[in-house]
């Protein structure tokens, strides 16, 4: 059904369901199961229009992970902490804006672009792409209010991991005023500060790498985060395409509370977005409940 030129369709439902895709399948089935979490973020004729038409519910896997978001949250257990990296800040500020303003997370770990840019709130120099980051003084702006607000649960790199000339991993304190290069993780004794915390968490939630990871020895933060999450005896949950490979590869995966199959649709949740595909299901008990009170 990806394959459908209308898929690439994201609008509102009432005029999802006048495509030819929703018209010319729906009246073809008599029940209609979402169980694909990771699309639930985009409002497309077969998540968002389909369900509107059909007798609808949810997946076993789509229940497990809205459970799983919903005990984070709700009440997770204290003290609760994030790690957020990767290279979009423009998903990652939302969530932070969210979980701090509601009192859901004791501690943010950052790591990647969001690091970067949270260093430079708190006017320490860094070397960030901004050409690669829409909107970056908007961005900036919002890590600058957040770090007055929540400095002190907001956890910056205290040193930052560069390429020398020989290929070879060179840790730096932040201080340093050697700001030619880019970062490409996080050093050693941000690693060692995160990791205790991690180990002396009830509940940490990981989404995005916390260096490049694809670069020899600058795998190593990303690595010793999960690994620490592993071993920890707290609730553990990590997400997004980029985490989940990598513990996969280090054969961890089976030793986190929660393993998400969504990066993007877990980190709309976790802002505070609703999910259309989500909402869409609702929409669809409650046409059931009024048309059969009993059920």
């Amino acid at each position: 059904m990806r394959f459908c030129a209308e898929e690439n369709i994201d609008d509102k439902r009432e005029k999802l369901v006048k495509t030819h895709f929703v018209k010319r399948l729906a009246p073809l089935f008599d029940f209609y199961v979402d169980d694909a979490f990771a699309t639930a973020h985009r409002s497309q004729p077969s998540i968002a229009g389909l369900p509107e038409l059909l007798p609808s519910a949810a997946g076993r896997l789509m229940e497990k992970e809205l459970d799983a978001v919903s005990t984070l949250l709700e009440e997770p257990k204290r003290p609760c902490v994030y790690s957020l990296g990767g290279s979009k800040v423009e998903d990652k500020i939302p969530v932070i804006e969210n979980i701090l303003s509601r009192g859901k997370a004791d501690k943010v770990l950052l790591g990647g672009v969001p690091a970067k840019l949270f260093l430079q709130a708190r006017e320490v120099t860094t070397k960030i792409n901004v050409e690669e980051i829409r909107d970056f003084k908007q961005f900036l702006d919002r890590a600058k209010t957040l770090t007055q607000k929540y400095r002190e649960h907001i956890e910056v790199p205290l040193d930052l991991a560069y390429e020398d000339k020989e290929g070879k991993r060179v840790d730096q304190p932040v201080t340093s005023t050697r700001i030619e290069d880019e970062a490409l993780d996080i050093g050693s004794k941000t690693l060692e500060k995160y990791s205790g915390i991690v180990r002396g968490a009830a509940t940490t939630v990981a989404n995005g790498p916390l260096g490049v990871f694809e670069r020899n020895g600058f795998d190593k933060g990303t690595k010793k985060l999960l690994e620490s999450m592993a071993e920890s005896n707290g609730y553990t949950v990590i997400g997004g395409g980029h985490l989940v490979g990598l513990a996969s590869i280090q054969g961890i995966e089976d030793r986190f509370s929660h393993v998400s199959t969504a990066g993007g649709a877990m980190l709309s949740l976790l802002s505070g977005q609703s999910l259309p595909g989500v909402d869409a299901l609702v929409r669809a008990a409650m046409r059931l409940r009024t048309a059969n009170p009993a059920a």
